[in-house]
């Protein structure tokens, strides 16, 4: 499944579409970077409710497919134009990290 698609079956609002051709292979929810940096895996849906820019460098080391800010959570304009630029991702829900988990897993 591709982010284009995930974004579509599941109802969530594309912020950044980079790459929505980027593969789903899985899902990963987390909060702590450092803790995400080594354990989400490649083409993994990152959830999460961090609203820094530093989410953009850790999805670039991760290599995830999309970061799926959960629970309503908003980016700055910064962090867009970032996320633009090194293609990543980023797709919004409005609903709660589990469910936004639930909904991602039950597409891939």
């Amino acid at each position: 499944m591709t982010v284009n698609e995930l974004c579509e079956k599941c109802g969530f609002s594309a912020v950044v579409l980079a790459d929505g051709d980027r593969e789903v292979a899985g899902c990963y929810i987390g909060d702590l970077l450092s803790w995400v940096m080594g354990r989400a895996k490649g083409d993994d849906a990152w959830i999460t409710i961090m609203s820094n820019i530093n989410i953009i460098a850790v999805a670039s080391l991760a290599d995830v497919s999309c970061i799926i800010l959960s629970e309503g959570v908003t980016v700055d304009s910064d962090i867009i134009e970032t996320a633009k630029q090194k293609e990543v991702n980023i797709l919004s829900s409005s609903l709660p990290s589990y469910e936004t988990a639930v909904r991602v897993s039950e597409q891939i």
